[in-house]
């Protein structure tokens, strides 16, 4: 498992829906990704001025993130996504 560094969060990235509500299948076409995910871990948070400023997000909450941020990582053929919390934009309640 992946245990991040500093204020680091790791993300299961969300899946996008195949169907619409109605059941409506939608046909393979170039899909933006999803700006979704879970989160998986999180880091101990940011030094500044030798404090430690926690995140302040836990595992298993759902956010949205900035698109285009972060390092995508595939482990235990799982794909991940690493990234700063501050390119995490809202919780999902």
């Amino acid at each position: 498992m992946l245990k991040p560094l500093r204020d680091y969060v790791v993300l299961e990235k969300a899946k996008e829906e195949e169907k619409t509500k109605s059941g409506i299948i939608l046909t393979e076409q170039p899909k933006e990704e999803p700006g979704k995910g879970i989160v998986v871990a999180v880091g101990p948070g940011k030094t500044e001025n030798g404090a430690v400023i926690p995140v302040e997000l836990k595992v298993g909450q759902k956010v949205v993130y900035k698109k285009y941020s972060g390092t995508e990582i595939k482990e235990n053929q799982k794909e991940y996504l690493l990234i700063e919390a501050e390119n995490i934009l809202a919780i999902v309640e």
